[in-house]
């Protein structure tokens, strides 16, 4: 065998994992010591063929181990990307069961500090045809923006009604800095500017939603409020047709909760637990029909929470087309958490 052949060998041999190159080499010399080589005894070669069969064992107890490791490492499934594994398990993190949390006494969920929380209405721009008071619910796309940017800048982090309600019964950990953003009506301009303003700064929000003018022009879709909520906002119930709850009488309770929840949950897949009163006003014949319905939080606006009923009583604000410093103001004036 010439050397140029012999090599060869052991290059195509180790390249297909055939053997060792170690054990490669060893033939290839083995081989070429015989050709060349006159044993001047027996013994000798005996004690050549020896020295070669232990030579050739200890290579190959190296062998098992190595292709074990070969083996493990591309039966192995390709470990997540740093960023997908954040992304895969942050939400999982953050929101707590609500199923186990125990409700606290009044007293006890009055005395936490009341966390930010915003409602807003229509982002878009002024109409001539605004009036005054419309335009207080009116904030354009370049001031909710700014708004945006600056909660942001200044540190704070959107929480979800889950881990709202978990803080105030048990006192769960909330994220420095909290606030809660929320919508109401259906918007449609909700899903289409304000979300993804919101995607820039990875904010995630509350709809509330009024079912009566889900998929009319204006107004969002069945398919647009699911996907909100299975990119993680929350969607909560928000009355049938906006009908003042204190005016409800007998069947409006069916019509105007009852009917509507059963209608969001079909369309999300996922239960519905929280509820905003339209135009803020609560009475106190409301919360019990809303305890029946598997509501276990209500948002009003402004006024103090109830003495017996703080859930059915958490308290927002409805943010104007304001300056970012006014509405951080208004921020620190109307909630105590710091």
């Amino acid at each position: 065998m010439c050397k140029k052949n012999a090599y060869s060998i052991v290059h195509f041999a180790t390249n297909h994992r055939f053997c060792s190159f170690m054990q490669c080499l060893f033939y290839v010399s083995l081989r070429r010591s015989m050709k060349t080589h006159t044993f001047r005894s027996k013994p000798e070669f005996i004690a050549i063929l020896v020295i070669a069969f232990f030579c050739f064992m200890a290579a190959n107890c190296h062998s098992p181990s190595a292709k074990a490791a070969d083996v493990k490492e591309s039966s192995t499934p390709e470990s997540p990307k740093p960023g997908d594994e954040k992304s895969a398990n942050t939400d999982a993190a953050a929101m707590p069961n609500i199923d186990k949390v125990k409700v606290a006494d009044p007293k006890t969920i009055l005395a936490r500090p009341e966390v930010p929380i915003l409602c807003y209405h229509q982002i878009r721009d002024w109409k001539p045809t605004d009036s005054k008071t419309a335009q207080a619910y009116i904030v354009p796309p370049a001031s909710f923006e700014e708004q945006m940017k600056m909660l942001a800048d200044s540190g704070y982090h959107t929480i979800l009604p889950d881990q709202l309600y978990a803080y105030l019964n048990e006192g769960t950990p909330l994220p420095s800095k909290p606030v809660m953003l929320t919508f109401d009506d259906t918007d449609l301009d909700q899903y289409t500017v304000a979300r993804p303003i919101m995607d820039k700064y990875n904010f995630k929000g509350v709809f509330f939603v009024m079912t009566v003018s889900i998929g009319r022009p204006r107004y969002m879709t069945k398919e647009q409020i699911k996907d909100l909520s299975d990119k993680g906002h929350t969607i909560g119930s928000h009355t049938w047709d906006h009908h003042n709850v204190k005016k409800f009488q007998g069947q409006d309770w069916v019509t105007q909760i009852e009917k509507p929840t059963k209608q969001l949950e079909a369309i999300t897949g996922k239960p519905i637990k929280y509820f905003a009163y339209p135009f803020g006003l609560w009475n106190h014949e409301a919360i019990p029909e809303l305890k029946k319905r598997g509501m276990i939080a209500a948002f009003q606006l402004y006024a103090k929470r109830d003495e017996q009923d703080p859930l059915y009583t958490i308290q927002r604000i409805i943010v104007p087309a304001m300056k970012p410093a006014s509405l951080y103001k208004a921020m620190n004036q109307s909630f105590s958490y710091k």
